[in-house]
């Protein structure tokens, strides 16, 4: 009885773990309290009795980072440097499972050893990772497709504001390239080069299995900085078409899948990190010095006007950012039926530009709940975040960066100088301008499924991703200034924006297994709808009370009207999808997919599109006559499919219509008078009228890939990689037209351009070491090349204009765009040829006419890469670590609009700064016109040190503290530490073009904000 009751106490003191358990572990306590020697072994233990051992490869070189466990508990560590580890163990019968990646997993019973060395050979088992492909998971060797996966001990690190930059460098065929150096600046993603005009260049996101709509959330910042990159476990890339066709019509520029942090069995612990860094401007643009600007516009002819100062404007308008990041996390699983991953995170980061500022408040749930003996399966998503993003008058700010009087003085008296023109000092714009924007984001899923029979699982995807964004662009009055619109009576824009994406996922997935046939089919029904709705309140004209325009009252009046405008728009898109994964012998595999979607965006008759997919995959190294080859790994993979892209207007295809009325003291020829001798506007009924014709022939682009790669591993998979080819080409491309009908009621309409197709194809390398020297040093050294050609073929255009030009005198000119048989953004304009004798401009004469004109226009170079590269170096000794990472890319142009905009000699004239790009023609006249031509074009390549980090891991045992922690990590990270180049601008990674109608440009350097160079100190406690 006493025993008894020693087991119902035990009992009692167990959690609820449900009735089985509690009973499993009465009965183990019951048979435990039976034997005195076990009891006395039992005690021993309790009391801490400690097993240690040393950890060793097959070559007898000490393994760090190995894990070690004490089977079925969450008591565990990992060996050090020299391989040696300590391990409290709880009971004679413990077994120690000793596991590292690319190793044997290796269990050892512990008995009554009190020393335990082993050593763990290496294996294949990277080949039995799993990647994450649409609407499941396959293992690395199945996979038919180009997927490209990186786990987060592989991102990059830094200050980091969305996934995009994570992935930059890391994956062949992918280029990512920052448009500016404003936090969370938006991103151009262009996977396997551009195959629309109008889609952008961005992929299709993923987020946990839900479907991210690409569309504006109000900021102008990127999209994706709701999420917090410290939640993201892992990013695979579907490049090919046989890999993202399940996708369909939104996978025609690639798809990213985003798989965030899970609770894992067996492990459970908490994580803190807090970092801090120092952003300041990494390159400075030389423009002349006082003195210089005293000596240079007397002697092009100018009136200088010498405010007696000598201030270096770069300087005064920028700062050293300060960015504050806090993360804690904490994960595990209570039982083999729940396990949990929660996270909260702040980051603040400060723009090296005054007034520039991006706050993120995030949250993370991510749980998972079994029953029925793991037949019914639960999984819980949840993000948050508030964003909280401030800018500054970007342009504005970079214009007088570059270009005022270095001689006015910043200050006067203690405050901004006014400046000559009575125009606003940018010291004092800062005090007066603000745009912020405060956006609210909520993405929560959840996904049941139940396993119905033996290898048949059907599951429910619900979720939505929910965004709203308040966004105040106001101007306080500054009566002092008449100069500039606006400024004086105070500005207020205020609008309301708001996002809701719903998806509901029905899929039935079907698992087969016998002998050495291996079957996966996948069938599936998905429904989102989209609703986007905007509301924007213009008001002006404030009392100048230094209350700010947002806080004051204000009422529309004749003078200082208020005006409001809004719009809702509202997609839906229906699919049908199945896929069918076959494995004969784990040699010989097969992949086909079909997926049909309907969108309301096109008419009758053209809602849907088809997208079939078949891909052919040969494990050769696992044939019997490559046994003693001596290869790890060989892999030959073929592929072809089609994917779809719908990222139109809404509702372009369907006739649109108006209502017009005669304004007082005007005609109007879309409204008639009910009474030939009206004379009052109640004469002049309201009229409906068309504003777009219908279209119900518009149709889905397509685009359609081929791929064949090859994936390799040799030395004892110390040395992998792959290589791929690939051939895409893109057809029935949309565009925005000029009306045939010279009657038409809207002057441009949309079509798919008869023939018109856009090729892009090339070659893929990726390499990866992993070498060691010594017991104690380690290194893994990668790296990747992308060689792309891209060619518009067939198209009717003369040039459809990407890029144009802005600013007096210049708008409208083209700077680049698609050209038959050229590449997509050809620079398309005048080849420059010097100065006259006339003090112009002289041109190259191409047509051989013997005068200049538009048809001297011809295609100077492209603004897509030929060549992305990026490699990595990686080294470990004892505990400390270094990683370093480059990228560049080679082949292309960048137009330089901001010299052609500031540093002329004109404007040197005028007396405002310039560069010595202003003056290298002494003969050059001020009156010489900045004309759209090849002066103001430029290399864009370069090599950047992307980012390199040195850490220190401490584990507590070296310093008798693992009742407190397990693992500490303090790092110093530098970004943009160095580029190598010939751009003479900020930074030769840049868009800030604007788009034309709609179609994306690239390559154009316009007013960029400047890209910062970082120093980030950071801790990682693990407990």
């Amino acid at each position: 009885m006493k025993n008894l009751y020693q087991m119902l106490r035990v009992g009692r003191q167990l959690p609820a773990l449900g009735l089985k358990s509690f009973l499993v572990a009465g009965v183990l306590s019951f048979v435990a309290l039976q034997s005195q020697d076990v009891r006395a072994e039992g005690y021993m233990y309790q009391q801490g009795t400690v097993v240690s051992g040393n950890v060793k490869d097959e070559e007898g070189a000490a393994m760090p980072g190995v894990n070690i466990l004490e089977k079925g508990t969450t008591n565990g560590t990992v060996s050090d440097a020299n391989g040696d580890y300590r391990l409290n163990v709880s009971s004679p019968s413990a077994i120690l499972v000793f596991s590292f990646v690319g190793a044997e997993t290796k269990e050892v019973p512990v008995g009554q050893q009190t020393e335990i060395s082993v050593s763990l050979t290496s294996s294949l088992s990277t080949l039995a990772e799993l990647v994450v492909v649409g609407y499941g998971t396959q293992k690395k060797s199945d996979v038919t497709g180009a997927v490209s996966s990186l786990k987060s001990e592989n991102f990059n690190q830094g200050v980091v504001t969305n996934p995009g930059q994570l992935l930059q460098g890391k994956v062949a065929g992918v280029n990512i390239t920052t448009t500016s150096g404003e936090p969370g600046a938006a991103q151009n993603v262009i996977i396997r080069g551009m195959g629309s005009l109008r889609s952008g260049t961005q992929p299709l996101y993923v987020i946990d299995g839900f479907l991210l709509d690409n569309s504006t959330q109000g900021l102008d910042t990127n999209p994706l900085n709701f999420l917090n990159p410290s939640d993201i476990e892992s990013m695979d890339v579907l490049k090919d078409a046989s890999a993202a066709a399940v996708y369909g019509a939104r996978a025609a520029n690639g798809v990213v899948v985003i798989t965030t942090k899970r609770g894992k069995s067996g492990k459970t612990e908490m994580n803190a990190s807090v970092s801090t860094g120092w952003s300041s401007l990494s390159n400075k643009i030389k423009v002349f010095s006082a003195d210089e600007f005293r000596r240079q516009v007397p002697a092009e002819g100018g009136t200088l006007y010498d405010g007696g100062g000598n201030t270096d404007w770069q300087k005064e308008l920028t700062q050293t950012g300060l960015s504050k990041k806090f993360d804690f996390n904490m994960s595990g699983a209570t039982s083999e039926k729940f396990s949990y991953y929660a996270s909260v995170g702040l980051q603040d980061q400060e723009g090296i530009l005054k007034n520039s500022d991006l706050k993120r408040y995030s949250g993370k749930l991510n749980m998972n709940q079994k029953a029925i003996n793991g037949r019914l399966n639960i999984d819980y998503n949840l993000t948050a975040s508030h964003t909280e993003n401030l800018r500054p008058s970007i342009n504005s700010t970079i214009s007088d960066m570059l270009n005022l009087n270095p001689t006015i003085p910043a200050y006067t008296n203690g405050s901004p100088t006014l400046l000559p023109t009575n125009a606003l000092n940018p010291l004092q714009r800062n005090n007066l301008f603000s745009d912020k924007a405060l956006n609210n984001r909520i993405l929560a899923g959840i996904s049941p499924s139940i396993e119905l029979f033996n290898g048949l699982v059907y599951k429910l995807n619900l979720g939505v991703d929910y965004s709203s964004t308040n966004r105040d662009q106001q101007y306080k009055p500054f009566p002092t200034v008449v100069n500039e619109n606006n400024v004086s009576q105070g500005t207020l824009s205020t609008s309301i924006n708001s996002n809701t994406n719903k998806l509901i996922e029905n899929t039935l997935n079907y698992n087969w297994h016998k002998s050495v046939h291996s079957l996966n089919v996948l069938a599936g029904h998905s429904y989102q709808s989209f609703l986007i709705e905007n509301r924007t309140f213009a008001y002006s004209g404030f009392a100048n009370n230094n209350i700010e325009p947002k806080y004051q009252d204000q009422t529309s009046s004749a003078v200082y009207p208020t005006t409001v405008t809004a719009d809702a728009t509202k997609n839906e898109l229906q699919s049908f999808f199945g896929r069918v994964n076959y494995t004969y012998d784990e040699k010989y595999l097969l992949t086909a997919t079909l997926r049909a979607d309907g969108s309301s965006k096109f008419g009758t008759g053209k809602k849907y599109g088809s997208f079939p997919s078949v891909a052919l995959g040969w494990n050769i190294s696992r044939e019997d006559f490559m046994a003693t080859s001596g290869i790890d790994n060989l892999k030959l993979r073929a592929s072809w499919g089609k994917t779809g892209n719908q990222e139109i207007p809404s509702k372009i295809s369907k006739a649109s219509y108006s209502e017009d009325r005669l304004i007082t003291g005007a005609q109007s020829l879309n409204t008639y008078p009910l009474d030939p001798s009206a004379t009052a506007i109640g004469g002049y009924p309201y009229g409906v009228v068309y504003t777009r014709l219908a279209n119900p022939g518009l149709q889905w682009e397509s685009s359609e890939q081929i791929d064949v790669g090859i994936d390799f591993a040799v030395f004892n998979n110390r040395l992998s990689g792959t290589v791929d080819y690939f051939n895409k080409q893109s057809s029935n491309i949309i565009s925005e037209v000029i009306a045939p009908d010279p009657v038409s009621p809207f002057p441009t309409i949309f079509t798919n351009v008869k023939g018109m197709k856009i090729h892009n194809n090339g070659i893929e390398l990726g390499l990866d070491y992993n070498g060691n020297a010594g017991s104690n040093f380690s290194y893994n050294i990668g790296g990747n090349v992308t060689y792309i050609q891209n060619k518009v073929t067939d198209s009717p255009y003369t040039v459809l204009t990407t890029g144009a030009a802005q600013g007096s005198g210049q708008t409208g000119a083209t700077i680049n765009g698609y050209i038959n048989n050229q590449p997509v953004g050809a620079f398309y304009m005048f080849q420059f040829d010097g100065i006259g004798a006339d003090g112009l401009n002289k041109f190259k004469d191409v047509s051989g006419n013997g005068s200049i004109g538009d048809n001297d226009r011809s295609v100077v170079g492209s603004a897509i890469p030929k060549f992305i590269y990026a490699y990595h170096l990686n080294f470990k000794y004892k505990n400390f670590d270094l990683g370093i990472n480059f990228n560049g890319v080679a082949g292309n142009k960048i137009y330089n609009h901001t010299a052609m905009s500031l540093f002329t000699k004109a404007q040197l004239s005028k007396s405002n700064n310039t560069t010595d790009f202003a003056v290298q023609y002494p003969e050059e006249s001020t009156t010489n016109a900045n004309t759209v031509s090849t002066r103001y074009l430029e290399s864009g390549s370069f090599l950047r040190l992307n980012n390199a980090t040195l850490s220190y891991n401490l584990t507590s045992d070296k310093v008798g503290l693992s009742n407190i922690f397990r693992n500490a990590r303090l790092s110093l990270t530098g970004q943009n530490l160095f580029v190598i180049t010939n751009y003479s601008g900020f930074d030769p990674e840049i868009n800030t073009g604007t788009a034309i109608g709609g179609v994306q440009t690239f390559g154009i350097d316009y007013f960029t904000y400047p890209k910062a160079r970082t120093i980030l100190i950071s801790l990682n406690v693990t407990f």
